[in-house]
């Protein structure tokens, strides 16, 4: 795909895409496109047919402080942001939401601490500090990350070297538990952070899931090490819970003859649902996430 600068003013939240493959493309919110004058990540799940028009296409930036650039040409890279930032991407749609996000590393609060300082109150300890905390996303922006590039401050650095160990046992763990699935594929997980779940990918094939397994993997281990360290751990019962049908206001959108994509809110909840229309109707992804904000 090519993704030019939307025009000669350079607009900050629409870039323009050219699909020249040979298939249809599938954008994901949260996908990181580097390049131009400031990197950006895809603000909407969608589709773009082979042979289409050049099309606006909304995205956020994940790089506060540059905005200089020889080259108007954007290239995909490798990265799908953490679920905070991608939330604020997909679900908030807010172009500040998004940069706090990046430089907070989460936007999940900490859980209140039980007990108090009354009379004959107990009190719990507090969590330990995050491995990626504030502090440190800080200090890695001042020495390796001076434009507040997404990726430099979590990928190019130390804060994520610390991440890439954390990956490999996460995956470690991950090809233990689906060795012995026979005659099945999986095509989505659901992520909880201590005893919260918080989030869901699920895909239409197994296929799909693994194009962006490795992604996704790393994305929830940002998300995980931001977060505050808790012992609890979620339960199955808790997944499925989690993984039930909303019911509460939902928002759709659509291209004839190519996709329909709709949104569902309810409480802290939201789904989103990108489904394909032709040659035949099919929910390629589908994501739940419980929101921060």
């Amino acid at each position: 795909m090519a993704v030019p600068q939307y025009n000669s003013g350079a607009s900050v939240n629409q870039l323009v895409l050219i699909n020249r493959s040979k298939r249809p493309l599938l954008l994901l919110a949260g996908e990181l496109v580097s390049g131009g004058k400031q990197d950006r990540i895809i603000g909407k799940d969608r589709i773009v047919p082979v042979g289409s028009e050049p099309l606006p296409l909304d995205v956020f930036c994940v790089e506060h402080g540059r905005w200089t650039g020889a080259s108007s040409q954007f290239g995909a890279s490798k990265t799908i942001v953490h679920p905070s930032v991608r939330e604020q991407a997909a679900v908030a749609q807010n172009q500040n939401e998004v940069w706090d996000a990046v430089r907070s590393g989460t936007l999940s609060k900490a859980k209140p601490v039980p007990g108090g300082s009354g009379s004959g109150a107990s009190s719990a300890p507090a969590p330990p500090p995050a491995a990626l905390s504030s502090e440190v996303i800080v200090s890695t922006i001042a020495t390796a990350a001076p434009t507040q590039s997404y990726s430099k401050i979590y990928e190019q650095s130390r804060a994520g070297a610390s991440v890439d160990g954390f990956v490999e046992e996460l995956q470690r763990r991950f090809d233990r538990a689906t060795l012995g699935i026979k005659g099945e594929r999986v095509v989505g997980v659901v992520v909880a952070y201590g005893g919260d779940v918080a989030w869901s990918d699920i895909f239409a094939s197994g296929e799909l899931f693994e194009h962006y397994w490795s992604k996704l993997l790393r994305s929830y281990a940002v998300e995980a090490l931001a977060r505050p360290t808790y012992r609890e751990t979620a339960a199955i019962t808790d997944a499925r819970e989690f993984l039930r049908n909303l019911n509460g206001r939902e928002v759709v959108e659509s291209e004839p003859g190519v996709y329909r994509w709709r949104e569902i809110t309810e409480g802290r909840l939201s789904l989103i649902e990108l489904e394909s229309v032709s040659p035949k109707a099919m929910t390629l992804h589908r994501l739940l996430l419980h929101r921060t904000s």
